[in-house]
């Protein structure tokens, strides 16, 4: 203040303003003052504005870095055993699928091919024999029945004709039995009379020549009753053995029932030894080992002029065809997520390119219950810990990952777009 002059000195006294002491800042505009309030006010309303909007527009989102790639890993393996002969694939090889990764040794499965066919036509030629006999054996079994009823038929009709040939002979013999009687009576009585001349030695012989007649007419007569009785029996053992062929000639049905299964079991042993070509045809056909999918092949272990076994490992296909993302959020952020949102995911590999996908399921438990050693939470030392839930996320955008680099296991970062 030294440095004022009395007038100035004067005028801050009528002012009724203190004297300033020296080296004092001249006081600030009020004016000034106010302007600088409102911008720092403006400036905290923006920071406030800005932090609000960043934070419900986050809300829009859920994110996480916890995340990869999945695919199917395919472990590549003989059906059969044998001894390959053939490899055709590299280590970490990309094929297409059908490629034809190793082969085994055809030769002892083409000779079971072979040997089967043959039984197959073996089999096939005894069903076409069984077959055909049925009708026969069906015509033959009719046309024996017809004979046999025909047999008993006649048989007994012989029978009925025998009994009345045998009646006739007795007959006959009753006849030839009163004739020689008569004849050797009227030869008795003829023979004093000769002797005492009454008749005549003519009437003499003739009656002596009728009473042999009669004899004999006797015993021919008995001969053919024995015959007529010999007839019947045989007669009767006829109508016996057509009985008996009528019998077997009713079972005819049985027998084409027979022959019908016989027919029946060679189809059954067609279809057998077909079904064992087809085994064999496929055992062939695993000789070449095939892939199911095109992919990557990685930890190949099968060598030409190694022997495998039925399942042994040979190599691992890794399928790029069909691969996903497993993303494993917090429990917390599940609240409105749902399956069908929209995910944007950005792969660290590459320069951090994005793809575009969707939300398709949400795991049915958490990882640690998914883990070898579950957690037990009924021992009482149950600590809360936000738990960490997997959710499958698929790739909506194929033009994106054709031809492309992703691989199972590559780090991504989803975020899920949970509100519109």
């Amino acid at each position: 203040m030294a440095d004022e002059s009395p007038e100035q000195r004067n005028q801050t006294a009528v002012a009724g303003e203190a004297p300033k002491a020296a080296g004092e800042p001249e006081p600030t505009d009020p004016r000034t003052r106010s302007r600088r309030r409102y911008i720092i006010i403006g400036v905290v309303a923006v920071v406030i504005v800005v932090a609000l909007l960043f934070w419900w527009h986050s809300t829009f989102y859920e994110g996480t870095d916890d995340a990869q790639i999945n695919g199917h890993i395919i472990q590549i393996s003989s059906r059969i055993a044998g001894h390959v002969i053939k490899v055709n694939v590299d280590e970490n090889q990309a094929i297409e699928a059908g490629t034809v990764i190793a082969e085994l040794d055809p030769k002892d499965f083409q000779t079971e091919v072979q040997q089967d066919e043959a039984n197959l036509a073996s089999a096939q030629a005894a069903y076409e024999a069984a077959r055909v006999n049925v009708p026969v054996i069906h015509i033959n079994t009719g046309s024996t029945l017809a004979t046999a009823n025909a047999t008993v038929s006649g048989a007994n009709a012989a029978v009925t004709q025998s009994e009345r040939q045998l009646e006739a002979a007795k007959a006959a013999v009753a006849q030839a039995q009163a004739n020689n009687t008569k004849a050797q009576l009227d030869l008795e009585r003829y023979t004093p009379l000769v002797e005492k001349d009454v008749i005549s030695r003519q009437q003499f012989d003739a009656a002596v020549a009728t009473a042999a007649g009669t004899k004999a007419a006797l015993a021919q007569a008995q001969a053919n009753l024995q015959g007529a009785q010999a007839g019947v029996t045989m007669a009767k053992d006829r109508v016996s053995e057509a009985e008996a062929t009528l019998q077997t000639a009713h079972t005819g049905p049985q027998q084409v029932a027979i022959q019908k299964a016989k027919a029946d079991q060679a189809a059954a042993m067609v279809q057998q030894a077909q079904a064992k070509l087809d085994a064999a045809k496929l055992n062939l056909s695993y000789t070449k080992i095939v892939a199911p999918e095109a992919g990557i092949v990685t930890r190949k272990s099968v060598e030409v002029g190694q022997n495998v076994s039925a399942g042994q490992n040979m190599a691992t296909l890794v399928s790029l065809d069909n691969i996903w993302v497993t993303a494993n959020f917090k429990e917390t952020q599940l609240d409105h997520m749902r399956a069908g949102q929209h995910v944007d995911i950005s792969v660290d590999a590459y320069g951090g390119r994005d793809y575009d996908g969707k939300v398709t399921q949400i795991g049915g438990a958490t990882g640690s219950m998914l883990s070898l050693f579950p957690p037990e939470n009924a021992t009482g030392n149950y600590v809360k810990v936000v738990q960490r839930v997997p959710v499958r996320i698929d790739f909506t955008n194929h033009k994106q990952i054709e031809n492309h680099l992703l691989r199972p296991g590559m780090s991504v970062e989803p975020k899920v777009r949970v509100k519109n």
